[in-house]
């Protein structure tokens, strides 16, 4: 919900609060010139007011000459003559720069997790609250006051978290990685961006899975690589696809997920690894692991990255807590050559000095020993529980419109639509979130069958045969 509500206890009228919060931001600047302002609609129903009341509000900032109203445009702050105030034009701004936005999709499902209560949410791609190692985090803090540094630590990451990391790596994965070999970062994303950012120029060819997260953020975009699709099927990539696009463009680097890929939930078969490895091997092309999920492999035997087979160094392998302890302590890593890392650890450093220590000092208490080690094994159940919760709602409510293939670990199904309506059109999904129920549609991740990808992890306990009949609703109406 909006943070700001009108107060129903003053004498001012509702409408005349409404004109007064938004003429003030206006004349704050945080408003400027071009800026729309919500539509009528939606105003009313945030704040919990008769639309008329809303209409008035803008007729108040109309008529002191603050916002223009245009039919078929909405409502506007007000710009050049027709404005009292002389605002910067910051709208010149907004379509420049090499940072590109998220996509249209992306930015309504946001704002739609942000206002609407009691949604369903299949799209946020993240452990649930209740998932998380609260209990355990709690007792760390109140069994040892935080004894680390306060000051800008090591840009490559505080060392006794590498320490632990590198540990912890060896005895799940099976991945041989020294500290000196690790890069901490604020999650896999930013592991992403230096990478892009640092070891790639405008205009390298690159190849990545489709579908594929890296679809769902405009970051190979905004660094200008021209990217070519490796299609995935039951048994991930094909490896003779990379042969054959690395025979026309001379292929810079792979970006793959090979372990319960994102949002296919696939792992690559043992026989497509060898190839794969091979190939990148014999062609001199680097590979971009990124491996959120193997540690919540279902029957509790992960398959290994490919990181465990990399003799020669060829792989960038990047990971993170996120997904198997809590996104919000930020806490990611790449493990790669040390010039590499270096490389990025330098860059890093000019972002921002290196992330904080104190999340990285809770992390390393967090992964020693057996109490995190049980604590994955619960997640694991848990996971397994809710993806099965969500199969037999699917069955039951869909039965003959959906087609999809259980995954073995992860925290997404990934559903082909059989049915006439079409998940991957905007107003579908805003009549999803109208509805309750927020999904992240397959185009979102470059694929072009109708299919949308659906989080088993974020779902609250008994919510997900909820979120499946409003997914029904919507996509079965003849709307």
């Amino acid at each position: 919900m909006n943070v700001w509500q009108p107060d129903r206890g003053l004498d001012k009228p509702v409408y005349r609060q409404i004109a007064d919060y938004f003429e003030q931001r206006i004349m704050r600047g945080e408003l400027t010139a071009g800026s729309t302002l919500p539509a009528e609609r939606k105003m009313a129903a945030e704040l919990g007011v008769n639309r008329t009341t809303v209409i008035q509000a803008y007729e108040e900032l109309r008529a002191a000459g603050l916002v223009v109203r245009k039919a078929g445009s909405g409502t506007t702050v007000a710009g050049g003559a027709a404005s009292p105030l002389r605002s910067a034009d910051w709208r010149r701004y907004l379509d420049v720069g090499t940072m590109l936005p998220n996509s249209d999709a992306m930015r309504r499902i946001r704002a739609g997790l942000r206002k609407e209560a009691g949604l369903v949410d299949f799209a946020s791609g993240e452990l649930s609250e209740t998932l998380f190692p609260g209990e355990t985090i709690r007792g760390i803090f109140a069994g040892q006051p935080y004894d680390g540094p306060l000051g800008y630590d090591d840009p490559q990451g505080y060392g006794p978290f590498r320490e632990a990391l590198a540990s912890f790596l060896s005895r799940h994965l099976r991945i041989g990685a020294s500290a000196s070999s690790l890069l901490i970062t604020s999650g896999s994303q930013q592991s992403l961006f230096l990478i892009m950012q640092c070891l790639l120029n405008h205009g390298d060819d690159v190849a990545v899975e489709t579908p594929s997260y890296c679809f769902s953020l405009p970051l190979l975009q905004s660094a200008g690589l021209r990217v070519h699709p490796l299609p995935v099927g039951a048994e991930g990539i094909d490896p003779d696809d990379v042969a054959r696009l690395h025979r026309r463009h001379r292929l810079k680097m792979l970006f793959l997920n090979p372990n319960y890929q994102n949002p296919t939930g696939t792992v690559l078969a043992a026989d497509r690894r060898r190839r794969l490895l091979q190939i990148a091997e014999d062609a001199g092309i680097p590979i971009v692991e990124d491996d959120p999920f193997s540690l919540t492999a279902f029957d509790g035997k992960p398959p290994l990255p490919l990181k465990a087979e990399d003799p020669g160094g060829r792989i960038l392998y990047v990971g993170s807590l996120s997904k198997i302890a809590a996104s919000g302590l930020r806490v990611g890593w790449l493990a790669g050559p040390q010039e590499i890392v270096s490389r990025l650890a330098d860059a890093r450093q000019q972002m921002d000095f290196g992330m904080s220590v104190i999340p990285q000092w809770l992390a390393a208490k967090l992964i020693r020993g057996d109490v995190f080690d049980r604590q994955i094994g619960r997640l694991r159940a848990q996971l397994a529980a809710r993806m099965d919760e969500l199969r037999v709602s699917l069955d039951y409510h869909l039965a003959d419109l959906v087609s999809y293939a259980p995954p073995g670990g992860g925290l997404n199904l990934w559903v082909k639509w059989l049915g006439e309506g079409d998940p991957r059109q905007l107003r579908t999904l805003e009549r999803a979130l109208a509805a309750g129920v927020a999904y992240v549609p397959g185009q979102v991740f470059g694929a072009e069958e109708a299919s949308l990808r659906l989080c088993y992890a974020k779902p609250a306990a008994g919510e997900i045969e909820q979120g499946v009949l409003r997914l029904k609703k919507v996509l079965t109406s003849r709307r």
